[in-house]
């Protein structure tokens, strides 16, 4: 029996298969506000047969935004326009997912197909913000510093984001703590150099991800799971890594975070990366191996016989796809054909299965 298409219990909701699409920006909103593209984007992987479908890095705050173009939810109109994607989503019997996070020095570029670069002001771009005043890289503008009072406004804007997920109709949310994104710039002594009590020693540097973990988590219903992005290292020495994952991964399941979705890198623009598939399942495995926390392993996963020996030799509980869905939004379906599953499809293509 294949171990991929087997059901997993997560708090009060079972999932029909262990495979997520992975939170992916779209670059392709107004003022936050999703609209016919991440219907038509998320509704078709969910049709597609996947377990959980995660809309993509969701602002808690206009500063927060990768991009101009980025959804939001710092706002209720914001939570009406997700509304019928997340119940679209559910309709199809997969698990609607949502990301929260705050890009912080990354934040104000424009999309990757107009270069990726910083947006100026006249072309909606602002001031970014970050843990200390250094920039991603040589050519990215420098962040302003954040003072002791915009932390807790971060914990705040966490927190009502989280709220409104929930008003809107998902029931998972992910907590963007990866990718060199401003809870993960406090993570790590490359980007956060603060002498405060957010700054320094390891338990100094968690001290804010794991508060907004903690505020996430109080507001997010009992039943319902919470799941945490992490970059699980910046693979450049003196770095975030392992190790300090493993005690950051500690605390969060004491806190009552459910999976740790594993990924690496993102901090720094010039960090020596060995991609390759499935190169960042190891991490996935050692989490969930020392920890005792489920775990979600990502990143050039493409074959349906790498994805169930991944879950078949206990390296994750699920396995997060993004450009392989891209690709092939009906990838579980056909992944399942594959490994000889008769898995059912919608009824509306039934008469295509054979």
């Amino acid at each position: 029996m294949s171990k991929l298409f087997s059901p997993l219990q997560m708090r009060s909701l079972t999932l029909r298969n262990r495979i997520f699409v992975s939170p992916m920006c779209m670059y392709s909103c107004e003022d936050g506000l999703p609209n016919d593209w991440h219907m038509v984007h998320l509704g078709s992987r969910a049709v597609g047969g996947a377990a959980m479908v995660i809309a993509e890095a969701t602002a808690v705050a206009p500063e927060g935004r990768i991009s101009p173009r980025d959804c939001g939810l710092w706002n209720d109109a914001q939570a009406e326009a997700f509304a019928p994607v997340a119940a679209f989503i559910a309709a199809q019997g997969a698990v609607p997912a949502i990301q929260i996070g705050h890009a912080g020095r990354k934040a104000s570029v424009v999309p990757p197909w107009q270069g990726g670069g910083a947006a100026a002001t006249d072309a909606g771009g602002w001031q970014t913000v970050a843990p200390s005043a250094l920039p991603f890289g040589p050519a990215s503008p420098h962040p302003a510093e954040l003072g002791a009072a915009d932390l807790e406004q971060i914990c705040e804007k966490f927190e009502a984001a989280a709220r409104r997920a929930l008003k809107a109709g998902f029931q998972v949310i992910e907590v963007h703590m990866a990718h060199g994104y401003l809870l993960h710039q406090f993570l790590s002594p490359l980007s956060n150099r603060r002498d405060d009590a957010f700054g320094g020693s390891l338990e100094n540097r968690v001290r804010l991800p794991l508060e907004v973990a903690r505020r996430v988590r109080a507001v997010w219903p009992e039943e319902l799971p919470v799941l945490v992005r992490l970059s699980v290292t910046d693979w450049v020495d003196g770095g975030w890594a392992l190790p300090q994952s493993l005690e950051l991964c500690r605390q969060l399941k004491a806190i009552g975070v459910d999976l740790v979705d594993c990924s690496t890198g993102g901090l720094v623009p010039d960090a020596v990366i060995p991609a390759a598939p499935g190169f960042q399942t190891p991490f996935a495995a050692e989490i969930r191996r020392q920890i005792g926390i489920p775990t979600g392993a990502v990143g050039l996963i493409t074959a349906a016989v790498q994805a169930e020996q991944i879950i078949a030799t206990g390296s994750a509980d699920v396995v997060l796809l993004a450009r392989e869905l891209l690709r092939d939004p009906y990838w579980p379906i056909h992944a399942a054909a594959e490994l000889k599953v008769d898995y059912p499809w919608p009824v509306q293509y039934e008469r295509a299965k054979t």
